[in-house]
């Protein structure tokens, strides 16, 4: 009995990709999951990703395919990842979500799980409320919405600067962009994926055992 997870992610320089591949592992070690990888389609034009180095950066995952809203609902769990832009989702994800209106019409999300990752330049730069603002989206379609418990103890992490917060892994990208996702953010990020679908893998197996 297999059950779908998508990992449908923005990324401009990268960081949000390798959390990405970190999520989208963590799914794949949990028995019959199967894990697609998705990118939501750009919004800059191609002179202005190139002026800003953007497009060397997205070279590395060119191959990841452009998502359509429809897709979604083939998904039982989908995991989102988004850098912020002031303290919210980047105008990509957001208009992507924006899309999704003939789903959120036919309820086609309700009951699924969804989560979210994130990245920030700074440690302060507004991890948690791009997270928990884009909860609201995922309430709205009648979504299960799953974070990272504390059973994940690197959320404890005091020894070095981290990200990781219980609504969802998170990595700093740095003012420059130069920093790049520790392993102890990695590690947080491949545990919301397993997390992600076990509970999705319990979920439906109770509705084929009730069905």
């Amino acid at each position: 009995m297999g059950f779908k997870v998508q990992v449908v992610f923005y990324s401009m320089y990268g960081h949000i990709y390798q959390m990405a591949e970190a999520v989208a592992a963590g799914a794949r070690a949990v028995e019959h999951a199967e894990v697609s990888r998705y990118q939501v389609p750009e919004l800059m034009p191609a002179e202005a990703l190139e002026r800003s180095g953007a497009a060397q950066a997205r070279a590395r995952f060119a191959d990841v395919p452009v998502i359509h809203p429809d897709q979604l609902a083939e998904a039982d769990a989908i995991l989102f990842g988004a850098p912020t832009r002031f303290g919210n989702m980047c105008a990509q994800m957001r208009n992507f979500l924006d899309q999704t209106g003939g789903l959120w019409a036919r309820g086609a999300l309700v009951g699924k799980v969804g989560s979210v990752f994130t990245s920030t330049g700074t440690q302060h730069g507004g991890q948690e409320t791009t997270i928990t603002s884009f909860h609201t989206t995922l309430l709205h379609h009648g979504m299960v919405i799953v974070g990272v418990p504390y059973s994940e103890t690197r959320l404890m992490e005091m020894g070095e600067v981290t990200g990781g917060t219980p609504y969802g892994a998170s990595t700093l990208a740095g003012g420059d962009g130069s920093r790049q996702p520790s392993e102890n953010e990695l590690a947080i990020a491949r545990f919301q994926g397993r997390h992600v679908a076990e509970v999705t893998r319990a979920l439906v197996l109770g509705r084929q055992t009730l069905g």
